[in-house]
């Protein structure tokens, strides 16, 4: 069973998107913000990372910068959830590293869908 970290300052936020990547069949990790996230990574060895932008500590953007440069990170699908949905923010969180950028709000059914991409081919 893939491991997804989901990474957001919003307790709801987290809690809707865990449940319906359990119910989809995946395990799931959740923690609050981009340090913790950085710390999960390096313990859970997650199968892909599940990451809100906007978050305090460090942000979602700067957290991918560094996971990228982690030998943990390497190879690791990351999926950037963003209240921001200009182009030139969605350029900048996939030039941080991210492989997928989805703007808020999304449908729990899009982003399950993104997941099986990465996951399942």
């Amino acid at each position: 069973m893939a491991l997804i970290l989901v990474v957001d300052d919003d307790p709801n936020i987290a809690t809707l998107v865990a449940f319906k990547l359990e119910k989809a069949g995946y395990e799931v990790v959740k923690v609050a913000d981009g340090e913790a996230a950085l710390e999960a990574l390096r313990s859970h060895r997650p199968d892909l990372v599940v990451m809100d932008v906007m978050m305090p500590k460090l942000d979602g953007c700067s957290a991918t910068r560094r996971m990228r440069k982690m030998p943990e990170g390497e190879g690791v699908p990351i999926i950037l959830l963003s209240a921001k949905g200009q182009d030139e923010d969605r350029d900048f969180g996939l030039a941080a590293g991210a492989n997928d950028y989805m703007t808020k709000p999304f449908t729990p059914a899009e982003l399950v869908e993104r997941v099986r991409q990465y996951l399942d081919g």
